[in-house]
């Protein structure tokens, strides 16, 4: 299963060269890895999340179960 990004659909190899390219010029060899870095902690806190909410809606019919199991 692959996975790709909307918007890196359609591009090509000599766009993302021309974006990856002007991006460096923009930012600069020294703050890119600083960039990066923020970006690599966002997404791991991001999944963070998605992993802690999709735990707390499978555990909440196990809560309804048991509650169902004691009222009976």
């Amino acid at each position: 299963m692959t996975h790709q990004l909307l918007f890196l659909g359609s591009l090509g190899g000599q766009e993302i060269i021309i974006i990856a390219l002007v991006i460096l010029l923009l930012f600069g060899g020294k703050k890119i890895p600083e960039l990066m870095r923020g970006l690599g902690k966002g997404v791991s806190q991001f999944k963070k999340g998605m992993n802690e909410i999709e735990q707390e809606i499978n555990a909440e019919p196990e809560q309804n179960k048991e509650k169902e199991i004691q009222n009976k």
